[in-house]
């Protein structure tokens, strides 16, 4: 049996985070359920608390997602990353890191722009022909674009 997963990646603002990656990766951010909100609220499992608002909706403090866009009759269930917040800031180097192919778009041009919106060049490699820059988001989290 085959098993969806689901990355995580953790973040200081996890909104701030999902709205840059949906930007970058052209994915939309995961809607928020608001009669789910006001249920768990009336039942008690949830207080104004668990919440932020953020973009003028009501979105759980805990965390933000981002959704693989996918045709609406797919059976694939899309790829889903998640940014929650943690207390403690990055400190060392990433050991897993997104890798982002850019479908022949150019790379240079790509950059700039990723730059332009707060991440960070880091270097350049290759092996072979292949050649890639990795970069870091506005957070400091590691990734590729080939």
């Amino acid at each position: 049996m085959a098993y969806d997963i689901q990355i995580c990646i953790d973040c200081e603002n996890a909104h701030a985070q999902a709205d840059w990656w949906a930007t970058t990766l052209g994915w939309p951010v995961e809607e928020t359920n608001q009669g789910f909100i006001d249920d768990m609220l009336a039942k008690g499992y949830a207080s104004p608390d668990d919440l932020i608002e953020h973009n003028g909706v009501r979105m759980w403090r805990g965390g933000s997602a981002i959704l693989q866009p996918v045709p609406d009759a797919s059976p694939v269930t899309p790829m889903r990353i998640l940014f929650q917040p943690v207390p403690e800031p990055k400190t060392v180097k990433d050991r897993i890191h997104l890798d982002i192919r850019l479908a022949g778009a150019d790379k240079d041009a790509i950059r700039a722009d990723l730059e332009a919106r707060g991440a960070k060049f880091l270097w350049e490699a290759n092996e072979g022909p292949h050649a890639w820059y990795t970069m870091a988001d506005p957070e400091g989290n590691e990734f590729c674009i080939s």
